[in-house]
């Protein structure tokens, strides 16, 4: 049985915000052909800027314009996805609008999805690595998790690879990830149109600070 999918109302917009990166990624969109995107490689002033550039990039939308907030949820920088977090949820509780915090290596799979199965690597502290194998969502819309992020040894991840049971493309998560804000902000309308409206204190960072597999 398909359910159906609910739609924004034209004048109501979504919000993303990446920055588990020195970078700074801002995207909104009504999905109704009315969307824009920026980038900004702001290093250590971040914190300082992040505010300034999303009042500036916002208009002509307002806060009042908002249907709901997403933002990536790391892995990532420690400091840099502490501070997307925090925004989005300080935005989410003052407007009183849904917050989702979605993977930022399930953005990177949605960026290069096909019809394959994709394994996202990214390097992490220790020479670990985080870690996921996401496929299209059978409906095409969206992802569905195979192996939820987690953190590897390089042997695991290589010993989970090598027994997967069926062909993947792996792509590594380097640099200029702030580029794929418009996955993230696909992702979370994926999950508003399927009815979610996720309250702004459920949503949390994922630091990968939990025991490594071995």
């Amino acid at each position: 049985m398909s359910t159906a999918l609910e739609d924004l109302d034209l004048k109501r917009y979504g919000l993303a915000l990446h920055t588990t990166t020195p970078e700074l990624g801002l995207a909104i969109s009504n999905f109704a052909g009315d969307a824009r995107s920026a980038v900004w490689n702001l290093e250590r002033e971040l914190s300082s800027l992040m505010h300034q550039r999303l009042i500036e990039f916002i208009k002509p939308q307002t806060w009042v314009d908002l249907a709901f907030i997403a933002v990536a949820k790391g892995p990532g920088g420690f400091t840099g996805t502490r501070i997307g977090v925090v925004a989005a949820r300080t935005l989410g509780q003052q407007l009183d609008i849904p917050v989702f915090a979605i993977s930022t290596l399930s953005a990177v799979a949605l960026s290069q999805a096909n019809k394959s199965v994709i394994a996202v690597q990214m390097a992490a502290q220790r020479g670990q690595f985080f870690a996921a194998i996401y496929q299209p969502a059978p409906d095409g819309l969206g992802l569905q998790a195979l192996l939820p992020d987690t953190v590897l040894t390089p042997e695991a991840w290589q010993k989970k690879l090598a027994t997967w049971n069926s062909d993947y493309q792996l792509v590594e998560a380097k640099s200029e990830l702030a580029a794929t804000v418009t996955s993230i902000l696909q992702l979370a309308y994926l999950e508003w149109q399927a009815g979610k409206r996720l309250y702004w204190s459920e949503a949390l960072p994922f630091y990968g600070q939990h025991p490594v597999e071995i």
